[in-house]
Formats: C-alpha cells, sequence, structure tokens
C-alpha cells in the first residue's frame, strides 16, 4: 500500500501489532507484516514498531501518540489489505 512508503506523522509515538503465530483469524494480519513491515520501517526507522505473537491472541493494532494518548483497532479475521485499510485510518493516513 502506497500510504505507507512515506514517513509518518512525528506524533506516533509507537506501533504495536499483536496477533496469534499460528490461527487462522490473524492469517490477514500475518500477511500484512509479511509484505508491509519493511516499508513502513524503511521510511520510520526510529519509530519502534513491536510486533507480538502468541497464541489465541486476538489480532489488534495499537497506537500511541504523544502526550501518552493510545487508540487502537480489531483486524481479527481480516485479509492483509483490510488489516492496511484499518491501520491507515489508526494513524489519519487517509
Amino acid at each position: 500500500m502506497s500510504s505507507f512508503a512515506k514517513a509518518l506523522s512525528p506524533a506516533v509515538r509507537e506501533i504495536r501489532i499483536l496477533c496469534c503465530q499460528s490461527g487462522p483469524a490473524s492469517s490477514g494480519t500475518r500477511q500484512f507484516i509479511t509484505s508491509h513491515y519493511p516499508t513502513l520501517k524503511q521510511h520510520n526507522p526510529d519509530l519502534p514498531i513491536l510486533i507480538r505473537q502468541a497464541k489465541g491472541t486476538p489480532a489488534r493494532i495499537f497506537a500511541r501518540f504523544e502526550r501518552g494518548q493510545e487508540k487502537h483497532v480489531e483486524v481479527e479475521g481480516l485479509s492483509s489489505s483490510d488489516v492496511a485499510s484499518k491501520i491507515s485510518q489508526l494513524l489519519n493516513l487517509s
């Protein structure tokens, strides 16, 4: 997705991606990580992007902004492109 091929706002302090490493409901999230993480990290080298995989964990994306404000989206059961769309909405890229 081209929206990740640029630097994010400095207001974004951290992105956390949680998912199950083997569950079918997290397959879109795992595919997103495989296909979009390198581009996202290349354009935001100083931004912490944490990936946590644990059995049975529902797929969710958290974003921490300046002043400690956090937002999250549920991405359980979504395709890779839908996950990318939800993250874009979370980070106000769309």
